[in-house]
């Protein structure tokens, strides 16, 4: 049985069967994007972003390395994927056209997307920005067809995708109710003489035994020095007492994912500095609580963001972007990347749209300490959907 047959098999026994969201909550996506493109005069969309493919079809996968596209025009929707990826197409869409190639057959992506593309389409919309777009496929349909236009859709379905649904809020606040289940079993795992590893260990089978499906991003746990290097992970270093153990940890739920950060330290009372960076993170988090509302900008709540920090800010490290959307996503990361709490920002906040804000501020050398909030944005103000204990103990 080739892919073809495997195709036909599955589609006549589990269509769609494990397609997270009702037929009219994607048919309304889909308006809502097409009436963008109309608007933006793109005759096609070719989306090769796996998040967006699944925000508009529930398209769900563990394998992202591989060439996976969305062509969608007016009048049509194109699912393209490689043989090995043929059932998760099935299972998890209910898009009547579903296009293979062999896994090992690059080449074979063209043809299917050059009929696609080339009924009566002036210009395509393509994220010229995301890894996800091979150059050999793109630069290989320019030359085959020299009267299309492939132009940057400027992050149209991006801009979409940031205004989350009654639906999506659903699945991010059972994200975070997982995300915090895993979190207080790695903290309760913390003590001198236990590795990271042990920790993230702990922390990952109580998100697995909550319910998370496989993550964006693998539980992030680091102590001593070494939390002071952003982005390191869980090494099989040794927890000594009085280490800072700084855990962010985002379970996945229908791909939703609600990160949260904690630290803890071991074994001992907290030193007087590190009460006062966990502060630091505590005036910074209060401070876009209040200042996160719709109609500010993402710049007006950064500079305020920025003022809370200042006491700090020439002692510790901090990233410079104060909360980044989240929503559906797959590895390597859970940041969404439709809007970022940040100098510069010059979208307002509107109700539906949900940030991590991710404030870890680390000393160089030392310890770093970090503790966030998922946060929703409603008429009122801002939401917290994840319960952060806000203690270093």
């Amino acid at each position: 049985m080739d892919f073809n047959a495997y195709q036909k098999a599955l589609s006549s026994q589990l269509r769609g069967v494990e397609c997270p969201f009702p037929e009219q909550e994607l048919a309304e996506r889909l308006a809502r994007v097409r009436d963008r493109m109309a608007r933006e005069d793109f005759g096609a969309l070719l989306l090769t972003d796996p998040s967006d493919i699944f925000y508009l079809t529930g398209y769900s996968t563990f394998e992202v390395s591989v060439h996976v596209a969305l062509v969608v025009t007016q009048e049509d929707l194109l699912l393209q994927v490689p043989s090995i990826e043929m059932g998760p197409a099935m299972v998890t869409t209910r898009v009547a056209r579903v296009s293979g190639y062999r896994w090992e057959g690059i080449g074979e992506v063209l043809e299917p997307l050059v009929q696609a593309l080339n009924d009566g389409v002036e210009t395509v919309g393509i994220d010229a920005w995301h890894g996800s777009l091979r150059h050999g496929v793109l630069e290989s349909l320019k030359a085959r067809m020299a009267s299309v236009r492939f132009l940057n859709n400027g992050g149209l379905l991006k801009q979409i995708r940031i205004v989350k649904s009654d639906a999506e809020i659903r699945s991010l606040r059972e994200s975070a109710r997982i995300t915090a289940e895993g979190l207080r079993a790695a903290v309760a795992a913390v003590q001198p003489g236990v590795t990271d590893n042990d920790i993230a260990a702990e922390g990952a089978r109580a998100l697995l035994e909550a319910g998370s499906e496989f993550m964006s991003m693998q539980p992030i746990v680091v102590t001593g020095r070494r939390s002071s290097v952003i982005h390191c992970n869980h090494k099989r270093t040794v927890v000594q007492e009085g280490d800072p153990v700084f855990l962010e940890f985002g379970s996945a739920w229908h791909r939703y994912t609600a990160p949260m950060m904690q630290t803890v330290v071991a074994g001992a009372e907290p030193s007087s500095e590190m009460r006062k960076v966990h502060d630091g993170c505590r005036r910074v988090v209060d401070t876009l609580l209040a200042s996160v509302r719709p109609g500010v900008t993402f710049d007006q709540a950064a500079q305020d963001a920025e003022r809370a920090l200042q006491p700090l800010a020439g002692k510790v490290f901090f990233s410079g972007v104060f909360g980044y959307t989240v929503g559906a996503q797959f590895p390597p990361s859970w940041v969404e990347g439709s809007g970022f709490i940040a100098r510069g920002g010059n979208m307002e906040f509107r109700p539906g749209m949900v940030f991590h804000l991710p404030i870890c501020l680390r000393i160089p050398g030392q310890w770093g300490i970090g503790c966030s909030e998922t946060i929703l944005v409603t008429e009122d103000g801002a939401e917290p959907i994840t319960d952060n204990p806000w203690t270093l103990g």
